[in-house]
């Protein structure tokens, strides 16, 4: 063939920004800045005539319930707009200079808005119960979000297109690709101005202020009265955080807590610290003792699947085997075994007796890969629930009161601290669950030092290596089966550990507990969703994950019977258009989203970071 006459390859487009609806600049700045004002305005209207529909909508010039998360979406909104307009004293909102993060923050409001209006027609009995300030709000919204569709969008650039013959399908889905990419969160060319040198101190007071933040927002989020207002809060901060990102805030926030580790490490502390000192009863420190338990046992299950690959689906075992070591040691009138250890060594045999069956469980089948491992280990999981249903002295040796289960276990006790009665440390009440989440809080910290340091060290890497190619791996000299052992082992232990905890939170211990799938958290299926859900192989993404999940149906009592069909369906989704995780390994986000970003190349820190 002549040269001169061979196709020559798509090229990736370059980065520019485009409006979506074509408008003249000015007028879509004024348009986004007058729709979000007015946004803002509406939600001083009553939406509704009746107080059926909860949080009160039915006051004029007072916001209440949903009303207030749309009045901070339009505010938000309104505040980068007006960055558009270049106003001193705003710019640092906005690093990166795109009209992205204020689409992506008008959708915030129009979603909440909608939501609400449709939740007051389906609950109340159709459209006729909307009072006229929830049609102005509803219009508002949507103008609100019409301009700024007509604001330049960056596009990140796509990937090169192969040359095949299809070429109309070929344009067909690049075009859909980039609609996606012009509107959804990630990298884009553009990258921001570096940013006005701080003084330490201030910096530090930037990290604690914005932890401080984010205690409130938790707070908040837990603490919705009902379903309807977290469902909001859900949507609102879902995408008003990846404007937050899209404008670049959250990046410079990260380098700041990069350069100042141990200040950032003390303010999460202290933070997470703080919230049981925010609640009035136990109702949500409960909830957060469970979540963190629930995300300890996620981090120790980012070992085996994150870190080394292993697809693990009888995890939850593990956890069961360090509560039902901890009930039986507990000194509860329930146990077989008539022996009370201190709670100190409680937690080490429950550790102890989970690293066992992980090695146990481990030796014989790690040389297994894949598809025929994941079975073996939902086997596992599988053989330990019955087992423990059937050592009832009937069936089996007396051990655990078989479906019975071991009830009564009597409150942990430390130093003489009990941790079952309310204590009084001068203006400061803590209420008995507010001492297992201060407790369960340490765990947490101590599995996520774990982690850091296993997943950063020499072992770390090899395990990286074993997940990456174990064959390479294994030509390169590492011992493969060795490490997989002892990161199954590392695992089992972390898992046992807050086993122990559980088992003296919830005062009982049955088998219906440790299931592969089930509606109440944590069994396998649900601590493997977090995992992936949050980001493999990183620290936040399962602690993020986990929490969601657990959260979610503990606040949204009609997905109980829904919930799996529900977190399948955002399985999938999250697989088609996030692959890594909402907080992605950036390694792993790179190998995702290869070619498609020509902005996302990373520097070897940021390659190397988890």
């Amino acid at each position: 063939m002549n040269p001169q006459t061979t196709p020559a390859a798509p090229t990736a487009p370059t980065a520019g920004a485009t409006p979506l609806i074509p408008l003249p600049l000015n007028t879509a700045r004024a348009l986004t800045t007058t729709g979000a004002l007015l946004s803002a305005a509406s939600t001083f209207l009553s939406w509704t005539w009746t107080t059926r529909f909860p949080g009160n909508l039915t006051v004029n010039g007072y916001p209440g319930g949903l009303q207030l998360l749309t009045l901070t979406g339009a505010l938000l909104t309104l505040a980068y707009a007006l960055t558009s307009w270049n106003i001193p004293g705003l710019r640092w909102l906005n690093p990166t200079r795109s009209h992205n993060a204020t689409v992506l923050l008008a959708t915030a409001t129009l979603a909440t808005t909608w939501y609400t209006l449709i939740a007051i027609a389906a609950q109340l009995g159709g459209l006729a119960n909307l009072e006229p300030g929830g049609y102005a709000a509803a219009l508002t919204t949507l103008l609100t979000l019409l301009g700024t569709l007509a604001l330049p969008l960056d596009q990140r650039p796509a990937g090169p297109t192969p040359a095949t013959g299809r070429l109309s399908r070929t344009r067909a889905a690049a075009a859909v690709r980039t609609t996606l990419r012009t509107l959804g969160p990630g990298r884009t060319g553009k990258q921001p101005p570096p940013p006005r040198p701080l003084p330490p101190w201030a910096e530090i007071l930037v990290i604690a202020a914005a932890f401080g933040l984010a205690l409130g927002i938790v707070t908040y989020g837990i603490g919705t009265a009902y379903g309807e207002l977290f469902t909001g809060f859900l949507l609102l901060a879902g995408f008003a955080t990846a404007g937050l990102a899209r404008a670049g805030l959250l990046g410079r926030l990260t380098t700041l807590t990069t350069k100042h580790r141990t200040p950032t490490i003390t303010a999460a502390f202290v933070a997470a610290a703080l919230f049981p000192l925010t609640q009035d009863t136990d109702q949500y420190t409960l909830i957060a003792v469970n979540i963190l338990i629930f995300s300890t046992v996620a981090l120790g299950l980012n070992v085996v699947v994150g870190l080394v690959g292993l697809l693990d689906l009888g995890y939850v075992a593990f956890l069961g085997v360090g509560a039902y070591t901890a009930a039986l040691v507990s000194g509860t009138t329930a146990s077989t075994l008539d022996i009370r250890f201190p709670f100190w060594a409680a937690v080490l045999t429950g550790a102890a007796a989970s690293l066992v069956f992980g090695v146990v469980i481990g030796a014989p089948t790690l040389r297994l890969r894949g598809d025929y491992l994941a079975i073996v280990t939902l086997g596992f999981g599988e053989i330990f629930r019955i087992t423990v249903g059937n050592l009832n002295g009937e069936s089996g040796p007396s051990l655990t009161n078989g479906p019975n289960g071991i009830p009564n276990i009597p409150d942990l006790a430390l130093f003489g601290y009990s941790f079952g009665k309310t204590h009084h440390l001068g203006s400061i009440t803590l209420n008995p669950f507010a001492n297992y989440y201060l407790l369960m809080l340490l765990f947490t910290v101590i599995v996520v030092l774990v982690f850091s340091r296993a997943g950063n060290s020499r072992i770390g890497r090899a395990w990286i290596a074993i997940r990456e190619d174990e064959t390479a791996a294994t030509a390169m000299g590492i011992n493969g089966f060795r490490l997989k052992l002892l990161a199954f082992a590392l695992g089992a232990t972390l898992a046992g550990l807050a086993g122990t905890v559980q088992a003296h939170v919830a005062y009982t211990v049955v088998p219906e507990q440790y299931v592969f799938a089930g509606p109440v958290p944590p069994n396998s299926a649900f601590l493997l969703a977090a995992v992936i859900l949050g980001g493999m192989g990183t620290i936040s993404g399962p602690l993020l994950g986990a929490a969601l999940l657990y959260l979610i149906p503990a606040k949204l009592q009609f997905l109980q019977d829904y919930q799996l069909l529900a977190f399948g369906a955002a399985l999938i989704l999250l697989m088609r258009f996030r692959p890594e995780g909402l907080i992605p390994n950036r390694r792993r986000q790179l190998e995702f989203h290869d070619g498609t970003a020509a902005g996302s190349t990373l520097t070897h820190a940021e390659a190397t970071t988890p």
